[in-house]
């Protein structure tokens, strides 16, 4: 079976001069893939919007409106950080409905796996308003979709952005059916994702938040994986997984600094695509999220589109961190006693 993508020139169309958020780094990642040849080894997905009830499953009804009023009137910012253009409206249904239409593929086994080339970015996008580049919950929606549209009983979310999805969180959160697992800087942007913030109530062990000071670097990602989120997801046992893929944790990101090379990336993808063999015969999409850097967000997801397509072919132009790796191994036995992981 084969790996899709979904892609459409609409997503170009929400951008912003001199924002970090911008058409180019999407049209870098179209050009990368083009000429590496991998493109014409995807199966293209049809981009389409979502429907008002699907938004409705993540955001206030009010909220919606509002975005599509100010993009009607031209423009403005939902926050310091988070712009509307003319186009922002229709760009964000459509990127929310697209990650929809990438998670049915994958479900009713027209691919195997997925990639969502979709932009605005959607992890940090709240309930009830937009914030951090984000407009609609892309990934969340997704996962409400899988859950309601298509009655799967358990989707687990992996987000490696370098910033934590606290949009995702807050959307999900009453769910008991979906797992969040996060890996990002902190403190850092948007303040949340402490380690203790595991979910309560029917979704307590739910969430795993696995924040990382400045300058982790491979080798703590690498254990954070095989040590807390492998076997974390084994307990769960998804039946989808859904990955928020940011590339902004890259050692050469201008906005963050995980210090993570684009060999530790292509490392995370295939043991993300070999999780989902093992425990959810290979159904798994990634979602683009952040990746400022264009280089490294387009070798990012060039790797990513080879672990998928099982190819193990590693693209890295840009070479390791030049800061020397953090050791967390304490830290690592800490958050597998708070997850009950040992037993």
């Amino acid at each position: 079976m084969s790996t899709g993508y979904v892609y459409d020139e609409i997503f170009l169309k929400h951008t912003m001069p001199g924002h970090p958020e911008n058409y180019h780094r999407l049209e870098a990642i179209v050009q990368q893939l083009a000429s590496s040849g991998v493109l014409e080894r995807l199966v293209r997905i049809p981009a389409r919007p979502a429907t008002r009830e699907e938004l409705e499953r993540a955001h206030h009804p009010r909220y919606i409106e509002t975005v599509r009023q100010m993009a009607e009137r031209g423009g403005g910012y939902l926050d310091p950080d988070t712009y509307v253009t003319p186009d922002t409206f229709d760009v964000a249904v459509m990127a929310a409905g697209s990650t929809i239409e990438a998670t049915a593929a994958v479900l009713d086994g027209t691919v195997r796996n997925a990639f969502a080339l979709v932009r605005p970015p959607g992890h940090h996008a709240l309930p009830e308003h937009g914030m951090g580049f984000c407009i609609f919950g892309n990934v969340a929606l997704a996962a409400l979709a899988a859950r309601r549209g298509h009655g799967v009983e358990r989707v687990a979310i992996v987000d490696f952005d370098v910033h934590h999805g606290n949009g995702t969180q807050a959307i999900i959160a009453g769910d008991p059916g979906i797992c969040y697992i996060s890996t990002h800087q902190f403190p850092h942007y948007p303040g949340s994702g402490d380690m203790h913030e595991i979910g309560s109530g029917a979704t307590r062990g739910n969430w795993i938040n696995m924040p990382l000071a400045a300058g982790a670097g491979d080798r703590a990602f690498q254990m954070l994986y095989e040590q807390v989120l492998i076997p974390a997801m084994r307990r769960f046992s998804p039946d989808l997984i859904l990955v928020s893929a940011g590339y902004d944790a890259h050692h050469s990101d201008p906005l963050a600094d995980l210090a993570l090379s684009l060999t530790g990336y292509a490392w995370l993808a295939r043991t993300l695509v070999a999780l989902a063999e093992e425990l959810c015969e290979g159904r798994l999409v990634f979602v683009l999220e952040g990746g400022y850097n264009t280089q490294a967000l387009a070798c990012g997801v060039l790797n990513t589109f080879y672990a998928l397509l099982g190819d193990t072919t590693v693209v890295d132009p840009l070479g390791p961190s030049p800061r020397p790796e953090r050791d967390i191994g304490g830290y690592v036995a800490d958050l597998r006693r708070l997850h009950n992981l040992d037993g």
